[in-house]
């Protein structure tokens, strides 16, 4: 009967810190995204997970599609979770800039 005690109490551990480190985070992080989405209005400037820029010009709420204008008269449709954050000219340049200096520092450091 110890044993038995023993054995759940390491498997209730080992599980707890399971979800504590893989499950937990990634629901924080889909939460997340889901309430920058949530936040994105028609007209607003976004960046899709795919890189590409444009405007929102409709959103179907029912279907999950949006369409989204990336050049003067060319309209995409897409999924709507496939919309990843407003558009900051200012926070991508800089996220930019970080990524060339930390590419430059590995490269010479190997």
């Amino acid at each position: 009967m110890p044993e038995f005690v023993l054995v759940f109490a390491i498997l209730a551990l080992i599980l707890g810190v399971y979800w504590a480190l893989i499950i937990f985070p990634r629901q924080r992080a889909f939460q997340h995204k889901q309430k920058i989405v949530r936040s994105l209005h028609v007209g607003d400037e976004i960046v899709t997970y795919g890189g590409i820029v444009g405007k929102i010009i409709e959103i179907d709420v029912d279907q999950g599609i949006s369409r989204v204008e990336i050049a003067d008269g060319v309209q995409i449709k897409l999924l709507t979770a496939a919309l990843q954050q407003a558009f900051d000219p200012e926070e991508l340049a800089y996220n930019a800039r970080l990524g060339i200096k930390n590419g430059r520092a590995e490269r010479t450091s190997s």
